[in-house]
């Protein structure tokens, strides 16, 4: 509605505010009231005022009801929740003044623009999981979370929610009614119940099953109808609609949409926490690992060309020697040899670096996770009906071909001529769209990953290291590098809090990453230099000497002192990690964060000086070579 064509309620309610608020237009009306843009006069802002249908605003009760509510949801502060101005009762118009978000909702985002990426969703989902959580704090239940309610920030991204406690305000105390929104609202809700916190979120579930899907997990002609699905039938999975989303991002919204409260995540915070976990867990998955799902776990690496070629070359030699028979036997004892030597080797050396077989399972569902996220970008529709009509094609085609060679080899000679190369034209196209078939499929997921899986983590794969752990005989089982030393799993949490702040403070922020890997490697060689200082106050108090007695208090001096720039560094990358923590929950500015990052640079700075002065050192105390520190 534009402001040259005002309605009646919009010039009675713009006389009423006159002298404080100067409507501009409607924004948006629904069944709980009307929302405006309006200008605040004497602080010159643009405000969002949201006023109570007319005809509610007429009940006593209701309307102290929801001045009560929007009051209740004033005291909210919390950079994830659209901040409540100011609530006004003026000849009859009762309404709550809000800040005005220059953005879209969650609801028309994904109606313009598709389903959410599983990055894009997780990160707005945590942040609508903080602001439930604080609401939470302050003894507040939403009761209508949904993606109508949820706005994001045009510039920044930044997830706000709105209308805390509003939607039992705009519904009569009483047992029949309901408060909140059909397609969103929890069991107990929709069977008259209280709504609590595990109510808000079964509806943040709902909603993030539609953000990550653009469908909703129940769906009817009617509101009853959809009611009654909320109240008795399961939810389908995630997973069964929206493919590319990972496993366990799937999985826990499932845990969400539990009828039975208990099920459910105990908190809005702890929703949030699996969330990042589970990023964690895909982002932290070692190096180790994950060359061996991508690369060395397959048979299809120069080494494979390499054992063909000289499998080929070897029986031909055979033949030359002792006949084509003998040269066939060992082409086919040299390429029957070569898959599972291959597989124990690749066992041996995932075994010689400290993981097992049961680590399998979980590095390739993490890397299919991953691919197929990034294969779900692109026009499925179109993938999907190619593949349909390869297949039928292909069948079509294959099982013509092999009515053809039946009827060419138990019929007359005279057919052979006639429908041998019917049969080769109706083989070669069904050669062909099985080829295209696979080509399209591959591009979707990722077949080649789906096939090594199944070998490595079935009994192929079990066989393989259970003959490597043999082959290695006694030798001592090196640490596992699924261990992580603290400073790096501080970076990787660090790195990835800081990737999910919004742009504008990330800018802010300058190279923070970078500074958290530097950190990372000085309290890396800190800590080497801490065995090698170990080691020479070893050997100096074993050779007894007064120059050594010397040599060990000058070492265990320097030990003190690298022992304690590196807590000094941990606890730098530790404060970073918690300031991040603070600055997505609101509790500091990016500016107080600034000021840790300062003093971060300038401790590092001094354990840059100590590893410059580390050569020195061990000129005068003579020590051996392999004691000596390369700086990384």
């Amino acid at each position: 509605m534009s402001y040259l064509t005002p309605d009646a309620l919009f010039l009675s309610f713009q006389t009423a505010l006159e002298g404080r608020y100067s409507l501009d237009r409607e924004l948006g009306r629904g069944g709980m009231g009307v929302v405006y843009l309006a200008r605040e006069l004497q602080l010159d802002r643009l405000v969002a005022i949201k006023l109570l249908p007319p005809d509610l605003a007429t009940r006593p009760a209701l309307r102290e009801r929801f001045v009560r509510e929007a009051q209740l949801a004033a005291r909210l502060s919390h950079p994830h929740i659209i901040p409540i101005h100011a609530v006004h009762d003026i000849d009859g118009f009762v309404c709550f003044v809000m800040a005005y978000v220059d953005g879209e909702t969650l609801t028309q985002r994904v109606n313009a623009r598709g389903p959410l990426s599983a990055s894009d969703g997780t990160r707005l989902l945590r942040e609508v999981a903080w602001a439930l959580s604080h609401a939470h704090g302050q003894g507040l239940v939403h009761r209508d979370v949904k993606p109508d309610n949820i706005l994001i920030e045009q510039g920044t991204g930044r997830a706000l929610v709105a209308d805390f406690g509003i939607a039992a305000a705009t519904n009569e105390h009483s047992a029949a009614s309901i408060a909140g929104t059909p397609e969103f609202m929890s069991p107990e809700q929709a069977k008259g119940g209280a709504a609590d916190v595990r109510s808000d979120i079964y509806s943040l579930g709902v909603t993030a099953f539609f953000a990550l899907s653009g469908q909703l997990p129940f769906s009817g002609a009617s509101s009853a109808e959809v009611v009654a699905q909320h109240m008795h039938e399961p939810a389908r999975p995630l997973a069964s609609v929206a493919t590319s989303v990972p496993r366990r991002l799937a999985q826990l919204v499932d845990q969400c949409l539990a009828k039975d409260p208990e099920r459910r995540p105990v908190s809005a915070q702890q929703f949030a926490d699996a969330l990042a976990l589970g990023v964690e867990q895909r982002r932290e998955l070692p190096a180790a690992l994950r060359a061996f799902v991508k690369r060395s776990g397959r048979f299809d690496g120069a080494g494979t060309v390499l054992g063909l070629l000289g499998g080929l070359g070897g029986s031909i030699a055979v033949a030359a020697q002792a006949g084509p028979s003998a040269g066939v036997a060992f082409m086919l004892a040299a390429y029957s040899t070569m898959p599972p030597v291959y597989a124990v080797i690749a066992a041996r050396r995932l075994l010689a670096l400290g993981f097992a077989h049961a680590d399998l399972d979980s590095a390739f569902q993490a890397e299919r996770d991953s691919s197929r996220e990034e294969r779900s970008i692109g026009a499925l529709g179109l993938r999907r009906l190619a593949e349909r009509s390869l297949a039928a094609i292909a069948k079509v085609s294959g099982s013509t071909t092999a009515v053809l060679v039946a009827i060419a080899t138990t019929g007359e000679a005279t057919h052979v001529g006639t429908v041998g190369p019917l049969a080769l034209a109706t083989g070669a196209v069904a050669v062909a769209c099985t080829m295209g078939y696979l080509g399209s499929m591959q591009l979707r997921r990722d077949v080649d990953l789906e096939f090594w899986q199944s070998v490595w983590t079935g009994p192929v794969g079990a066989w393989a290291f259970s003959i490597a752990r043999k082959l290695r005989w006694n030798a001592p089982a090196p640490r596992a590098m699924t261990h992580r030393a603290t400073e790096l799993s501080l970076s990787l949490a660090a790195e990835q809090l800081f990737e999910s702040l919004p742009k504008p403070s990330r800018d802010s922020l300058g190279d923070l990453p970078s500074l958290m890997q530097r950190l990372q490697r000085e309290a890396t060689l800190l800590r080497a230099r801490l065995e090698a200082l170990q080691d020479g106050m070893h050997h100096a108090a074993v050779a007894g000497s007064v120059e050594s007695a010397q040599q060990h208090a000058a070492l265990t001096d320097e030990h003190a002192a690298a022992q304690l720039r590196l807590r000094d560094a941990v606890s730098a990358m530790e404060n970073i990690r918690l300031g991040l923590l603070r600055l997505h929950a609101g509790a500091i500015s990016v500016q107080a964060l600034t000021t840790q990052l300062e003093l971060a640079a300038e401790m590092s700075a001094n354990v840059d000086r100590l590893i410059e002065a580390h050569d020195d050192v061990n000129d005068v105390l003579r020590f051996p070579r392999a004691l000596e520190l390369t700086p990384v």
